[in-house]
């Protein structure tokens, strides 16, 4: 027997004893049902006790749950009580009673699993029953909704439910006023968009006071539309950007040392438009760096340190040699206006991103417009992995089931229907073109609307729907197109959508969050004619429309049910099979088809000649099309194929922000710390000591005697760094003097200095001030540090050409930048306290003032960053221009003695954003 033949028999006898071992045991999924069931007899047992407790009776089970929790019972053995109460609740203020799937449901959503239930199976009522018993422990749940709409309506409907249970509910959302905002967070149940969530907790990490701040933790959350918040949205990250500092200087004097580049220097590819620098041309930069001053003596572009320096003369050479003027870009107004290459239009307002565009202003000696640098971004992986416990619903998440697990620790569970599925999945109908296909679609949709079944078509982009609705027009069959601009638009158009005979084209399914109930939606129907005749007699007019409710939905069960008709596959499963679970809910009949053509993205890629080839030698006329369950399966394997391959891209890009994100944690839990402690003069008094030991170390070398010290050096330092002068030349000269005595006379004349200030400004004044002093230049190194890791990453992939892992040489050179970060927040914190001069009273209100202001500027970019806009890359049109407000009250422009006493680089007190330097302290 040929060996391969052995082992198909093998694999053949494995999967046979695969397939009966489920029989015999069941599945993994359906053992974790069974594993409910003696949860779920608890709690039926138990509803006739709280069937018989009156409103205030529910409530108060509430105060002896939080008891019991305090006495130490766990939420595990509070949860038969708990579901039975809010199941309670739920049927007295919504007349809605959780069936027993419901319950095992909200089981799993507990245990931190996602429950995947089938559309129409009531998720937004299951999500309540864990949200209730998590509760109990006093530290919030936030129940995340994929838009805005959906957050309101959900917290609007349950909060009758909590209510009765004597708990609060608030909801979160764009723009919301500060006080109204906090109390939301600080209910028990708090309803969120993922957007909103991500954004708050980047602002309440730039804020400078505890009781500004927003969240208070992150206990428990509940996803919703889970797969498409965790992994479709989960593409880019959160970002608030800002103007950067004014980096002019630097732009135009690297712009300085182009010109004298040779051929030799460089390596230009016009083809690929890419250009590089030769060994030759690095060797030349670095002397002429360290010449003007850019880089300093001993360091090369080789080191981490230079990452910056080496991605702004990178972006200079390619303004140089890349981009004409008057060919890629005009000069108007002395403004750098850039020209799209397709039409040859000016795109007046766009700007090329990561400074490209301030190095061509530099080449043109245009005014350098501030580049938006990022100042606080996230992951949504990263986010909600800060959850004690996560779990998430959706009704399709079996098939991301892998990346579920491997990113966020989430298992998965098929949660039963409350009734058998009754919908016929057709097999897919593969026609030759295009136009075939769409034919037979029209032709399609006109018979079910015929026979009075409602249709629901979906396709994959809005150019394709408005394509369908003109063909449609054509046809003389009236439809609605649904958008995503108005929700409650969409809500309606959906509510409608199972009316005899509807038939609604629809880009997008996911996550729409209305039922499409047989017969159109009850209670759509009832406020449409409450709102039409407002003196109407509500009974009746509820008694009237539920009689025509009835007969349209038997009209509509008669006709088959709903009609789902995709025209075309996408590229995952998930998103097919949402579309194709909208029809067929609680029982209800339905069908779903999917309509192909060989024109079609995934056919196209995934081999549609060969099939072209089979359906020409079958003698297919035109029209026809070739069904059969293999082209079903083929069509899956190919998509499966799609989806390993993204989750590899995410997996890879995770990989890289978790670098930042172990670093992003140490920052925010530094910030956290320093806002939470009364007195910080411990931690500035070990930073003093850090640099001391640093600047002694490097002019007087561990090992070395006092002729080798390098005195004018540690004198210098010790003069700019600490504030202090000192006879360092006189003690080199003493005998017994080493490097540990010159550490302790430095650090005793240090700590004397510091206490005069301390006695000068008073105790508590000195501990306002290190406060602002901490926050202040934490937030301005952190802003700095990930504009370097942005460079980083944007080169470090080249190292692979040299066999080098980029994700280990990232991490490498990340850790070694923090460090870097780390050191110099150390030195310039030191460096800022040393040189605060006593004041009066009015000049110290002005300094603190001022500090918070300065905060305040990072803080309003943060404040005003939209939800949603999640890259800093798109072409914005231009920089944000602040609105010009005096920095310190009574500013007199024409007098300077009302301007304080800024530093050369400090802000200017008029309010204008620019340096001091650059603007009222300009040298005439």
């Amino acid at each position: 027997m040929p060996p391969h033949e052995t082992v198909t028999g093998e694999r053949e006898r494995m999967l046979g004893f695969g397939t009966l071992t489920k029989k015999v045991f069941g599945t993994a999924n359906d053992r974790k049902i069974k594993s409910t069931r003696p949860l779920i007899e608890k709690i039926n047992a138990l509803e006739a006790e709280y069937e018989a407790l009156d409103d205030a009776g529910l409530r108060a089970k509430t105060d002896e749950f939080r008891k019991r929790f305090e006495g130490g019972e766990s939420l595990d053995d509070l949860l038969p009580d708990a579901f039975a109460n809010c199941r309670e609740a739920a049927k007295r203020a919504l007349g809605l009673r959780a069936f027993d799937v419901q319950l095992m449901g909200g089981i799993f959503l507990h245990q931190g699993n996602i429950s995947e239930m089938k559309t129409g199976e009531g998720k937004t009522l299951v999500a309540t029953l864990p949200a209730y018993l998590n509760a109990i422990s006093g530290k919030g749940v936030h129940i995340v909704t994929v838009n805005d709409y959906l957050a309101r309506r959900d917290a609007d409907w349950m909060s009758k439910v909590y209510g009765a249970l004597g708990l609060t509910t608030g909801v979160v959302y764009p723009r919301q006023p500060e006080d109204e905002k906090k109390a939301a967070y600080q209910a028990d149940i708090t309803y969120a968009t993922n957007n909103e969530l991500g954004f708050d907790y980047l602002r309440d990490n730039m804020k400078s006071e505890l009781d500004q701040m927003y969240q208070r933790g992150h206990n428990f959350a509940i996803v919703d539309e889970v797969d498409s918040i965790l992994i479709d949205e989960a593409r880019t990250p959160l970002i608030i950007s800002g103007p950067s500092q004014d980096r002019s200087e630097l732009y135009t004097g690297i712009d300085k040392l182009l010109p004298d580049l040779t051929e030799e220097h460089y390596e230009l590819d016009e083809k690929t438009r890419s250009i590089s620098f030769t060994d030759e041309g690095n060797e030349f930069l670095e002397e002429r760096l360290r010449e003007a001053g850019l880089m300093p003596e001993g360091q090369t572009l080789y080191d981490p340190e230079s990452t910056t320096l080496v991605h702004h003369v990178t972006q200079a050479l390619r303004a140089h040699k890349l981009y004409q003027r008057d060919k890629d870009y005009i000069v108007r107004d002395n403004e750098v206006v850039l020209i799209d290459e397709f039409t040859g239009r000016m795109m007046a307002g766009r700007r090329l991103s990561d400074g490209l565009h301030q190095a061509i202003e530099a080449k043109e000696g245009c005014q350098i417009q501030p580049e938006n640098v990022t100042l606080a971004s996230v992951t949504f992986q990263n986010y909600f992995r800060l959850y004690n416990k996560l779990s998430g619903m959706t009704g399709t998440a079996t098939t991301e089931a892998e990346e579920f697990a491997e990113i966020y620790g989430l298992g998965v569970v098929e949660v039963p229907t409350n009734r058998p599925i009754a919908r016929i999945d057709e097999d897919d109908k593969v026609y030759r073109t295009a136009q075939e296909k769409y034919e037979a679609i029209v032709e399609e949709i006109r018979l079910a609307h015929q026979k009075g079944q409602p249709v629901l078509v979906g396709t994959t982009s809005i150019e394709k729907s408005e394509m369908l609705s003109q063909l449609l027009q054509k046809a003389g069959l009236k439809h609605n197109v649904l958008n995503a601009r108005q929700h409650e638009q969409e809500a309606q158009i959906v509510g409608d959508a199972g009316l005899p005979g509807a038939v609604t084209i629809a880009t997008n399914m996911a996550g729409r969050g209305t039922d499409i109930k047989l017969g159109g939606n009850f209670e759509m129907k009832v406020q449409a004619a409450l709102d039409a005749d407002p003196n109407g007699n509500p009974e009746e007019i509820r008694a009237r429309i539920e009689a025509g409710q009835a007969e349209a939905e038997d009209k509509v069960k008669e006709a088959g049910g709903l009609f789902v008709l995709a025209t075309e596959r996408h590229e995952s499963r998930r998103i097919d099979n949402q579309l194709r679970g909208r029809s067929g809910r609680q029982g209800d009949p339905g069908r779903s088809s999917f309509f192909l053509s060989l024109d079609d993205d995934l056919m196209r890629i995934f081999g549609s000649e060969r099939l072209d080839k089979v359906l020409s030698s079958l003698g297919m006329q035109e029209g026809e099309a070739i069904v059969h369950p293999w082209v079903n399966k083929s069509l899956e394997r190919a998509q499966s194929k799609v989806e390993a391959r993204n989750f590899d891209i995410r997996k890879q890009l995770l990989k890289f922000d978790d670098v930042m994100n172990d670093q992003r944690k140490v920052i925010f839990g530094q910030r956290r710390e320093i806002m939470e402690a009364e007195d910080l003069s411990e931690v500035t008094e070990d930073m003093r000591e850090e640099v001391i030991d640093d600047i002694v170390d490097t002019y007087a070398p561990p090992k070395s005697y006092a002729d080798q010290w390098d005195v004018e050096g540690l004198d210098a330092d010790i003069k700019d760094k600490l504030n202090i002068a000192l006879p360092v030349a006189e003690w080199a000269e003493e005998d017994g003097v080493d490097q540990d005595v010159l550490r302790e006379r430095i650090a005793e004349a240090s700590d004397k200095l510091m206490a005069e200030k301390a006695e000068a400004f008073g105790p508590e004044a000195l501990r306002q001030i290190e406060k602002q002093v901490l926050l202040q230049t934490i937030d301005s190194k952190w802003r700095d540090h990930l504009l370097t890791l942005e460079h980083l990453r944007s080169v470090v992939g080249f190292r692979g050409y040299a066999q080098r892992d980029p994700l280990n040489e990232y991490k490498t050179e990340a850790f070694q930048l923090f460090e870097s970060m780390l050191d110099s927040l150390r030195s310039e914190v030191t460096q800022k306290l040393a040189q605060i001069q006593p004041m009066s009273e009015e000049q110290r209100k002005q300094l603190l003032d001022q500090l918070r202001r300065e905060q305040a500027q990072a803080q309003m970019a943060a404040a005003q960053a939209p939800a949603g806009a999640t890259n800093p890359e798109s072409e914005a049109a231009g920089p944000a221009v602040a609105a010009k407000e005096p920095l310190i009250d009574g500013f007199d422009e024409t007098d300077p003695s009302t301007w304080g006493n800024p530093g050369r680089n400090a802000p200017c007190p008029c309010g204008s954003g620019q340096k001091f330097k650059h603007c009222h302290g300009r040298l005439a």
